[in-house]
């Protein structure tokens, strides 16, 4: 078993596969362009805006003596006919099975400037992007980021918070608008500019300006000019796909694969951003991290979920992880609501808070929370298990109410076992709970044991807090019962958090 690409769903797929493979049937080989182990992309902007460590990003590598990691060495093509992999050092490797998790990279837009290849112009994907990035930062008057997407807002927050004013340029005419409606959006735009990020909507680049090789200015549609000695460029990303192409392999706007990821060429599949499922593209990590589990699940004959990643589950809940910034959107927005749709909004300008409700049938189908963390937990929580809502759903947003949605004083024994505590990994407090009578006594246990914290790093300090309640408490009361409403949804605020000295 030959694996290409060493990022979160390509790591993904070999943990797991050396985890199901109890027989040792499968000799696991791991292809990765980067110098680095597998490490957790998601929380790159978090280590560009210095609230995560680069040793925090690191994922567990399986035992050395299941796999064989090809660090630095990338896949340059694939010879079906032979079912080999020709390798950059010269190599090459044969297979049996070839799964594809070459993952996306940044679409930079051909804008005029951009041709002379400018210093201090970068993108975000990679570890060394971040590094660059950082060191740019240090000596930075300006920056220009290019796109008001979660990866755009968030880059642009941790530059803030690096001391590097920020300009955010974007097309739409408002910010994240895959994401948000415009009432939201203006309440962003305003928490953004309260932070010194300054949002330009409505118009984009149309020429980059340097001198003696360096960025120095960007021109916008408007003829504006915008002086900048740093851009970073987030317009998106577009499937690896051309070691596919190369060999014959069926490509459009991604890696094209039946329900069964299989590829076109035998014996080939493909799973993450690179691929193109018959259900469509998310960029989003958990569908891949599902594709990789049913993959790993077909090869050891287990009958599992269906491995686009989606089925009839609902759109997973979006989180702008940006620094000074909480927001959480998940679900049908306010505009798409249909005509027997119930539809709750609540705007407080003065504290720059916003929430959209909208309810179908009794079931909250959408949620966008900006600046209101007290509630976006039970909110994601009720959302995500279809959870039955008071007559009056605007009582879902009063801590300790009479809908009980969020309790003034929880207790994480109240949590029923089933709470998804880590969403990126379908991670449970029952799961965290039986790893820590395991013998999963601190964070990084827990996480070894249940990989929960390897995803956005949302959920880490929940899970601090239970490790650390677990710690302290009897071991008979830990595993509460699934029953209860969701009154015992349990929020970050509200639970024990670890604090260092």
């Amino acid at each position: 078993m030959v694996v290409v690409g060493a990022g979160m769903v390509g790591h993904r797929f070999v943990d797991e596969l050396v985890r199901g493979d109890v027989a040792g049937r499968f000799e696991i080989e791991l292809v990765g362009a980067e110098e680095y182990e597998p490490y957790n992309r998601i929380l790159l902007s978090e280590v560009l805006a210095g609230r995560a460590d680069l040793r925090a990003l690191g994922l567990p590598l399986p035992p050395q003596e299941r796999v064989t990691f090809w660090r630095g060495v990338a896949a340059d093509s694939i010879d079906p006919a032979s079912r080999q992999v020709l390798l950059s050092d010269g190599s090459r490797r044969d297979y049996d099975h070839l799964v594809l998790a070459t993952g996306a990279r940044a679409f930079v837009p051909p804008l005029p400037g951009l041709e002379s290849a400018p210093k201090h112009v970068h993108v975000l994907r990679t570890l060394d992007d971040t590094r660059n990035i950082a060191a740019r930062a240090m000596n930075a008057k300006h920056a220009v980021v290019l796109g008001g997407g979660l990866l755009g807002l968030e880059a642009a927050c941790g530059l803030r918070r690096r001391g590097v004013p920020v300009t955010v340029v974007d097309l739409d005419t408002h910010l994240m608008a895959t994401q948000l409606d415009q009432a939201p959006a203006r309440m962003l735009a305003a928490q953004l500019r309260s932070l010194g990020v300054d949002v330009v909507t409505g118009t984009s680049v149309v020429e980059v300006i340097s001198a003696y090789d360096e960025i120095v200015a960007v021109r916008l549609t408007d003829e504006r000019l915008l002086a900048a000695d740093l851009m970073l460029v987030s317009c998106g990303i577009r499937a690896e796909s051309a070691l596919a192409a190369d060999a014959g392999i069926t490509v459009e706007r991604g890696i094209v694969v039946d329900e069964d990821l299989r590829t076109s060429q035998d014996r080939v599949y493909a799973i993450g951003d690179c691929a193109q499922p018959p259900s469509g593209t998310t960029g989003l990590l958990a569908p891949g991290w599902r594709q990789a589990e049913q993959l790993v699940a077909s090869f050891l004959g287990r009958d599992e979920l269906d491995p686009s990643g989606v089925g009839d589950e609902r759109p997973e809940p979006v989180k702008l992880k940006a620094a000074g910034v909480d927001l959480v959107t998940m679900g049908v927005r306010a505009s798409q609501a249909c005509d027997h749709d119930r539809v709750l909004s609540v705007s407080d300008g003065g504290a720059r808070r916003h929430v959209d409700l909208v309810v179908r049938d009794g079931e909250l189908v959408g949620v966008t929370v900006l600046g209101f963390p007290e509630v976006s937990a039970a909110l994601t929580l009720a959302y995500d298990r279809r959870t039955p809502l008071p007559a009056d759903p605007l009582a879902l947003l009063v801590p300790g109410g009479s809908s009980g949605a969020v309790e003034e004083t929880p207790s994480p024994m109240r949590m029923p076992g089933s709470t998804t505590v880590c969403r990126c990994t379908g991670v449970t407090k029952k799961q965290i709970v039986t790893a820590w009578e395991q013998g999963a006594a601190t964070v990084d246990a827990v996480a070894g044991a249940t990989r929960a914290t390897t995803g956005c790093g949302g959920c880490k300090e929940v899970v601090c807090g239970l490790v650390d309640w677990l710690n302290a408490s009897d071991p008979g009361t830990a595993a509460e019962s699934d029953s209860g409403p969701v009154s015992t949804a349990v929020t970050e605020r509200n639970i024990p958090v670890r604090t260092t000295t």
